[in-house]
C-alpha cells in the first residue's frame, strides 16, 4: 500500500519508517516546492501533484497549514484522511473554536478580532489579561500577543495591524482569556474508518518561548483521563475522523480546558516511539490504510526531550541506558527542531534521576529551562 503525506518533514519521515515493516509505502509532497520526495532519502520520485494522488492509496497530511488549492486537489482525490475538513479545523482557529462549542467541549472564553474596537470590547467582556493568537499559520508560539493592561491595547494594536497587512487577506485574531493554568496536557489518539478508536496516556508538557522543551507519560491524575476521553470522543465524531488526532488541555485544578487541536500526528506523541506498544506514527498508518489499530499501552514511563538548533550530541548520552536519539536529517538553524531524544525508565524515581542525567550533559545554552522543566513535572505528577 502507498500513502501520500502532505508535507515533508519529521513527521513524514518518521511515518514512513513506521510504515515499512507493515509494507507500507509513504512518500511526501513537499508543498514548498511542489516536489514529491521520499522523507527519508530525500529522493525525488519525479511526479506533479496530480500524479502523486492518482499514484497513491490514500493520502494524509503531517501539518495543518496546507495551500488551500493542494487542499483542494488532495480532497477531490476521494483518498485523503483525515479529510479537508478536520485539516481545516486545526489550521483556522475560528474553525476550531465553533467545532469545540459545537460539541460542548470546555475550552476558553474567546472572541473574534478584527479591529481595535473589537479588541477594546474584548478586554471588557473576556476580562484582563488576554491572549491575542492568529486565526490562520500560528504555531510553535509564533503570530501571538498579551495584553495585559488598558494601556497596551493600541500599542499591540499596531503590532497586530503590521502582522495582518502582511498576512492573507482572511486572517483575523483571536482573543482568549487568560488561563492560570496548572500545567499542560495531551492526549494522542487515534480513530478507524469503522469508528473504533483508543487514546495514549496522558502526557505532561513543558514549553519554552511557545515551544515544546519536554514531554513526559503518563500524566494522568484523577478524572483527566475520562475527561479526555470524552473530548477525544466529542471531536473526533464530530469530524468523521480517521487518523491520529493530538489535543492539547491546559489543566485548572483538574479541569481540562482544549487549549488546541492538531489533527495529526504530534511532538507531543513522540515520546510513543520506545514508551508505547505501538507508536502513534504506525497507528496513523493503520488507521487511514483501514488496518486493525495498535494497542496503545504503556510499556514504561517516558520522557522526550525536544532537541532545538544543534545537530550534534555529548557522546555520554550515547552510551546511556535506554536513551534513544531520534535525529530528523535537517540542516542546522536557531530554534529549528532537529531531533528528539526518548528516554524509559521503569518507574518515576528511575526516571527522574534518567532525565536528570542527561541534562546534565546537555549544554547549559541551548536547554536552559529544562531543569526547571523536569523539576515541574517531578512536582506535578
Amino acid at each position: 500500500m502507498k500513502v501520500l503525506v502532505l508535507g515533508a518533514g519529521q513527521l513524514a519521515r518518521m511515518m514512513a519508517l513506521a510504515g515499512a515493516p507493515l509494507g507500507i509505502k509513504v512518500v511526501a509532497y513537499d508543498v514548498r516546492s511542489h516536489t514529491t520526495v521520499h522523507p527519508v532519502t530525500w529522493e525525488n520520485q519525479q511526479l506533479t501533484l496530480i500524479q502523486a494522488l492518482l499514484d497513491a492509496d490514500v493520502v494524509s497530511a503531517e501539518f495543518e497549514h496546507i495551500p488551500e488549492d493542494i487542499l483542494t486537489e488532495s480532497e477531490a482525490s476521494g483518498k485523503f484522511l483525515p479529510g479537508a475538513v478536520a485539516i481545516k479545523a486545526g489550521g483556522d482557529r475560528r474553525i476550531e473554536k465553533q467545532l469545540l462549542d459545537e460539541v460542548a467541549v470546555p475550552n476558553a472564553k474567546y472572541s473574534i478580532i478584527n479591529s481595535q474596537q473589537d479588541l477594546v470590547l474584548a478586554c471588557e467582556d473576556i476580562g484582563l489579561p488576554l491572549v491575542l493568537k492568529s486565526a490562520l499559520d500560528g504555531y510553535d508560539g509564533k503570530g501571538q500577543w498579551r495584553v495585559k493592561q488598558l494601556s497596551e491595547i493600541e500599542s499591540v494594536w499596531s503590532e497586530i495591524e503590521e502582522f495582518l497587512s502582511n498576512s492573507r487577506k482572511e486572517q483575523a485574531i483571536i482573543a482568549e482569556q487568560w488561563i492560570a493554568f496548572d500545567r499542560e496536557i495531551s492526549v494522542i489518539g487515534a480513530r478507524s474508518r469503522d469508528g473504533s478508536f483508543s487514546i495514549y496516556p496522558l502526557t505532561h508538557n513543558h514549553h519554552e518561548s511557545g515551544v515544546l522543551a519536554l514531554s513526559v507519560a503518563p500524566a494522568d491524575k484523577g478524572s483527566l483521563h475520562n475527561q479526555a476521553l470524552d473530548a477525544f470522543k466529542k471531536i473526533s465524531e464530530a469530524l468523521d475522523y480517521v487518523g491520529v488526532l493530538a489535543i492539547e488541555f491546559f489543566d485548572l485544578e483538574g479541569q481540562l480546558l482544549v487549549n488546541e487541536i492538531a489533527p495529526r500526528v504530534h511532538n507531543s506523541g513522540h515520546w510513543t516511539q520506545q514508551g508505547a506498544l505501538v507508536c502513534q506514527f504506525e497507528n496513523h498508518l493503520r488507521a487511514v490504510c483501514g488496518l486493525a489499530l495498535g494497542s496503545m499501552d504503556l510499556l514504561r514511563p517516558t520522557a522526550m526531550i525536544n532537541l532545538l538548533g544543534i545537530d550534534s550530541l555529548p557522546e555520554a548520552i550515547y552510551s546511556m541506558h535506554d536513551t534513544h536519539i531520534h535525529w530528523y536529517g535537517k540542516e542546522k538553524r536557531p530554534g529549528r527542531k532537529m531531533g528528539h531524544i526518548n528516554i524509559r525508565a521503569e518507574n518515576k524515581t528511575a526516571l527522574l534521576a534518567q532525565l536528570n542525567a542527561v541534562a546534565q550533559c546537555l549544554p547549559e545554552s541551548e536547554f536552559s529551562g529544562l531543569t526547571e522543566a523536569i523539576e515541574s513535572w517531578s512536582q506535578a505528577s
